[in-house]
């Protein structure tokens, strides 16, 4: 069995945290990135995520993706790497579990729908939706709004990808800037090497089960994907050294092999960066000016020519292309009669609407439905629109 590597010096250590905008005792048997991950757990947007959609609609089959199944794989990479690099485990995780919570119903056409129907309204966008969830959103707690998570855990939901200062000024940020003013997160600023790790667990994670989901559901073939960068290979040799064997444990064989090597791309990477820079604090890697937790120039080069197949033979499919138009459908509509007829909405979404202008309205109006699972919204949909269904 593998040592665990020693903590690296630009880890983030849970006793240097710099708190809460709430202050709170800490809690006596967690430290605070592990209390984070457990209110993210217990929180009803993460529930919600059994049914959300990754690409493929929730009764389209039981096997597929779903957004909770996906961030649970993204949170054990994330965790998995984390260790290997000597950072804090604990962080990487909680990112890793929070990066979806603010997606709308069906995937990213839902996503696009929002950001029409809001363009007029201060706009959407999922990334901040999450960040709201988790500071606004969610209600359980007597003493505040949202979850009130560590310093650390919020500047990585925020910008686990990297700096986002240059994007305070558009509309869609809104509340990012505001929140951003009373209680600084440093946006000009890479994040933790933790939410770095996340960023790059959540693409190892979604790029390796879309080629799984893809060729389960007969978009295409194994035989398709042998000349595609990144799986072909592993593809190829598992047909090689398995010639007899199930072609679905050859599909499942070829992406756990590509899961390995991506990950041992970053760790590779990530060790010669680390090499180089010599980073000797979290603010070292804050302020490095680039990414510290990266793809190797290869494998990124190969990951792009994926994401490209993928686009191609999966995302715009003719048959997710049908899936993708009829949800827009149905999330316009709603948004549409909620915006017109607020007092149609639930009491509870009536009342936050209520003595609201119309972007307040919108405003309350994009929370539901971005609220709502998949098949919540479908049923929804059906209540609004078809005089013989009622509960």
């Amino acid at each position: 069995m593998p040592s665990t590597p020693p903590r690296a010096p630009y880890a983030e250590r849970p006793s240097a945290s710099r708190g809460r905008k709430v202050a709170e005792p800490e809690s006596p048997t967690r430290t605070p990135f592990a209390r984070d991950r457990d209110r993210i757990i217990h929180a009803t947007a993460f529930r919600r995520l059994k049914e959300k959609t990754q690409v493929f609609v929730a009764h389209e089959g039981d096997h597929f993706r779903t957004r909770l199944t996906h961030s649970l794989e993204v949170a054990q990479v994330a965790r998995s790497m984390a260790t290997s690099l000597g950072l804090d485990p604990d962080l990487a995780e909680t990112v890793a579990l929070a990066h979806d919570l603010g997606h709308p119903p069906f995937g990213h056409a839902g996503e696009d729908e929002l950001q029409l129907q809001m363009d007029a309204f201060g706009g959407f966008d999922h990334n901040v939706q999450t960040f709201r969830v988790v500071t606004k959103l969610e209600r359980r707690y007597p003493r505040f709004d949202g979850l009130n998570l560590s310093w650390e855990t919020l500047e990585g939901i925020i910008k686990h990808n990297g700096p986002v200062a240059d994007r305070l000024d558009r509309p869609s940020w809104s509340a990012i800037a505001e929140f951003d003013r009373d209680y600084d997160l440093g946006l000009s600023t890479w994040a933790s090497a933790e939410a770095q790790v996340a960023a790059l667990a959540d693409d190892i994670a979604y790029n390796t089960h879309d080629v799984d989901d893809g060729v389960a559901a007969g978009l295409f073939s194994l035989e398709d994907l042998l000349d595609v960068p990144l799986v072909g290979p592993h593809v190829a040799g598992a047909l090689r050294e398995f010639p007899d064997c199930d072609r679905s444990i050859i599909r499942l064989e070829a992406v756990r092999r590509m899961i390995g090597a991506m990950i041992e791309d970053v760790l590779a990477e990530t060790r010669r960066r680390a090499a180089a820079a010599k980073p000797r604090s979290p603010e070292d890697v804050r302020n490095l000016g680039h990414a510290l937790v990266a793809l190797s120039r290869d494998t990124a080069e190969g990951l792009a020519q994926l994401r490209a197949f993928l686009m191609e033979r999966m995302y715009r499919h003719w048959r997710v292309n049908r899936t993708r138009s009829q949800a827009r459908r149905m999330l316009a509509e709603m948004f549409l009669l909620f915006l017109a007829e607020p007092d149609v909405l639930p009491e509870e979404w009536w009342r936050r609407a209520a003595e609201r202008d119309q972007a307040g309205r919108a405003r309350v109006v994009c929370d539901y439905i971005a609220g709502m699972t998949d098949r919540f919204a479908i049923e929804e949909h059906r209540r609004l629109f078809n005089l013989d269904v009622w509960n």
